[in-house]
């Protein structure tokens, strides 16, 4: 099933069977596209008046699964370590029978092995989602990333996931199941900011009213790209502009040496004031009504790219690597902009389109976006697909 099939889930309830139980089991509840789809996920499955368990590390985003009426069950799923993967599997197994879990839903390979044990263990159905893309370049890391493909269905949260999936394993396309990444358009609306948020954000980054705001939201690794933008900068005040800011808003998640490299480079390029690290930001709707244009300038394609999705949802264009699912979330010229992957001219020339292109251009353009990324990209299509899924898979089990 393809994304464009799931679209009309969007208009219809799921009735969950009488006590159901999702278990999900995923590293961690930091932050991040997997985790926020678990929350979700788990929020639905509430709303549905079914129980909602996730098995995880634990992590910032614990307080808002509690908040919903989900339960967390802390154990250190997150670890690749054989003998601890074993233990997980054994506390899987006891806590599906404890809780009488009627369904497992894995979103990480590694949990994802003592989660598939533990289903098969105890005769629970089991399906996994892939989040990401996974290589191989052997066939022990081949047989390492089918754990996700060895339950009842998969899922892919994009189209070039799918794709990916079924160059790399030999499976019916029938059990393959593509479900976009949602985004909560009840949090993302630009009508539910107030304008005292933006402000304060734009205080605290040190945000000039006279220049145009370019936003790199992401953690902050090397794969997200932000020596390419700082190097793309670099070019673009050698040319004479001045009248842009770039502000990278993420953790480092402990990668300290690449924060430093970072901050080196901007240094080194006379981009202090210019290029800004500002840390985790809470409130990512304000941060996006703060900018003015959205990069997300990957160099390693990504499966889907919630980064490149919320902008456009608050009526913002947006600047991506032209790989990945990003080709299927932006339509060039018309909601954003492409730039060929890691070529810092190619990013300077897409990011001066965007300052050439004018306030009232970029506007239209963000109300375009916002218009195909809210009918494409809600959370309600995302978690009522979710749900036709675990009802599928549990009828198909009867």
């Amino acid at each position: 099933m393809t994304a464009a099939e799931v679209m009309g889930y969007a208009g219809t309830v799921t009735t969950l069977p009488e006590n159901f139980t999702l278990l999900q089991v995923t590293p961690e509840l930091e932050t991040g596209g997997a985790e926020q789809t678990t929350i979700d996920v788990a929020h639905a499955v509430i709303q549905a008046g079914g129980r909602a368990l996730v098995a995880a590390r634990g992590g910032r985003m614990v307080a808002r699964l509690e908040e919903d009426g989900g339960r967390l069950a802390r154990m250190p799923v997150q670890s690749k370590n054989p003998l601890v993967m074993l233990g997980n599997a054994a506390r899987l197994i006891d806590l599906i029978r404890k809780e009488n879990v009627s369904l497992v839903h894995a979103r990480s390979r590694a949990p994802a092995h003592s989660a598939l044990w533990a289903a098969h263990t105890t005769g629970v159905p089991f399906i996994a989602t892939y989040h990401g893309v996974y290589h191989a370049r052997n066939s022990l890391k081949r047989w390492y990333n089918a754990v996700m493909t060895r339950g009842d269905l998969v899922i892919a949260n994009s189209d070039y996931t799918r794709d990916h999936i079924l160059a790399e394993h030999d499976l019916d396309p029938a059990r393959v199941v593509t479900i976009p990444r949602g985004v909560d358009l009840s949090r993302f609306d630009p009508r539910k900011v107030a304008p005292a948020r933006v402000d304060a954000l734009r205080a605290a980054w040190g945000l000039p009213a006279d220049k145009l705001v370019f936003l790199l939201a992401g953690r902050l690794t090397r794969i997200k790209g932000q020596l390419s933008i700082i190097e793309a900068a670099a070019r673009m005040k050698a040319a004479g502009r001045d009248d842009f800011i770039v502000v990278f808003a993420g953790d480092d998640q402990g990668r300290t040496g690449y924060r430093q490299e970072i901050l080196t480079a901007i240094a080194g390029a006379g981009l202090t004031g210019i290029v800004k690290v500002v840390g985790h930001c809470d409130d990512m709707p304000a941060a996006y009504m703060a900018c003015d244009v959205a990069v997300l300038p990957t160099l390693k394609p990504e499966s889907f790219g919630r980064a490149a999705v919320e902008p456009q949802v608050m009526e913002r264009p947006v600047i991506v690597s032209d790989h990945g699912a990003a080709r299927e979330t932006l339509i060039e010229g018309e909601t954003g902009w492409r730039a060929a992957v890691g070529d810092a001219e190619a990013w300077a020339t897409a990011m001066t389109h965007a300052l050439d292109a004018g306030g009232a251009r970029r506007r239209a353009m963000g109300q375009q976006a916002a218009s195909r990324a809210r009918r494409l990209y809600s959370v309600d299509a995302m978690c009522e697909a979710t749900l036709q899924v675990y009802a599928r898979v549990l009828e198909a089990r009867r």
